[in-house]
């Protein structure tokens, strides 16, 4: 079939979903994606129709996070151009541990849809064919999936035509800051003293952090975080936290305090070094668990310059969990690198 003439066939998957609080229970999820333009201009507005049916006999609890039925905050879709994985241009949050009320629940044979703006979000600025799947495992963060144990998932195919724009797609993040004094956005002074403190502590806890890793350690507080020693995965771990600490100390951070979403903070990681600071943050200590500081390296690991870390876990206990099940996704995770600088309680 000629890519030209495609259209948006749907494509379903099942995937099996622990319910949060009874892990060896499940339900049987089926999503699906569609599009009534496979075939678009670069430019144009390329609208992804996607919906969750539970094909079940039970109902089923999934994290809205990790669903766009309440708009898309964090990386959803696995998007590739010609094969290549393409930039996610939407925003990344750090947010509490998960409680009863983050989850939607689908009852026996119900089905949720919404309209994802995938032009938004990713960059599809370059002519060529497009693969969109949905992050399943994303769905999920109590389930104890391996590496080898990702959920099968159906593959939407766009292809665009026209003029290439990746030129000034790349414009967009600006030019790079090379200052560490922060610069400050809808901030009162009140606030803004606080941040340089922040600041301040996290440079301490990147600097803390990448001393312990070049000195080749792997005790309790890398495998705690990170999982079992594996040579490749700490030296990945060693050059975040390497790119992180240089991020803390020759970047400028514009901080900006207009959020008042219930999370912690939030970045667009193709733009560094800007971190919107949400209502979470403001009560939360300078330094330790959860704190202000440990947010801080939390949301600059998401930045593409840094890191590039997604949000596969959120709060200490589901964090270790990660790391034990599946130490490749600790290593790309936000919170277990916040985690692993704040190291609180103690280890070494």
């Amino acid at each position: 079939m000629n890519r030209r003439t495609l259209t948006g066939a749907l494509l379903a998957f099942g995937l099996a979903l622990a319910l949060p609080f009874q892990a060896e229970a499940a339900a049987r999820l089926e999503a699906r994606l569609e599009t009534s333009r496979a075939a678009l201009q670069t430019g144009d507005e390329a609208l992804v129709q996607f919906s969750l049916t539970n094909a079940g006999d039970r109902a089923a609890q999934v994290l809205r996070w990790h669903t766009p039925f309440q708009g898309v905050d964090a990386d959803l879709f696995e998007v590739t151009w010609n094969g290549e994985a393409v930039t996610y241009l939407g925003r990344e949050f750090k947010r509490p541990a998960p409680q009863p009320s983050d989850y939607l629940t689908l009852r026996p044979g119900q089905s949720l849809s919404a309209s994802v703006p995938l032009n938004s979000l990713y960059d599809l600025s370059r002519p060529g064919e497009y693969t969109v799947r949905y992050r399943s495992e994303l769905s999920d963060p109590f389930a104890r999936a391996t590496d080898d144990a990702a959920a099968a998932s159906g593959v939407l195919v766009l292809w665009l035509e026209g003029e290439d724009l990746s030129d000034l797609a790349g414009m967009e993040a600006g030019p790079e800051p090379d200052a560490l004094t922060p610069s400050f956005r809808n901030c009162s002074s009140t606030r803004q003293s606080s941040l340089k403190t922040a600041l301040n502590s996290a440079q301490t806890y990147s600097t803390g952090a990448l001393s312990y890793l070049n000195g080749g350690t792997a005790g309790p507080r890398y495998t705690t975080w990170f999982g079992s020693y594996n040579s490749t995965r700490y030296s990945t771990v060693r050059s975040h936290f390497s790119k992180i600490d240089s991020a803390f100390r020759t970047k400028t951070f514009t901080f900006d305090c207009g959020c008042t979403d219930s999370a912690y903070a939030y970045v667009y990681p193709s733009q560094p070094y800007i971190v919107y600071l949400c209502n979470a943050f403001w009560s939360a200590p300078n330094t330790g668990t959860d704190s202000k500081a440990g947010t801080l390296v939390h949301e600059t690991s998401h930045f593409n310059v840094v890191a590039g870390t997604d949000d596969w876990a959120y709060g200490q206990t589901a964090c270790k969990n990660l790391a034990r099940s599946n130490p490749k996704k600790a290593v790309d995770n936000a919170d277990s690198h916040e985690y692993f600088a704040e190291n609180t309680p103690s280890q070494n």
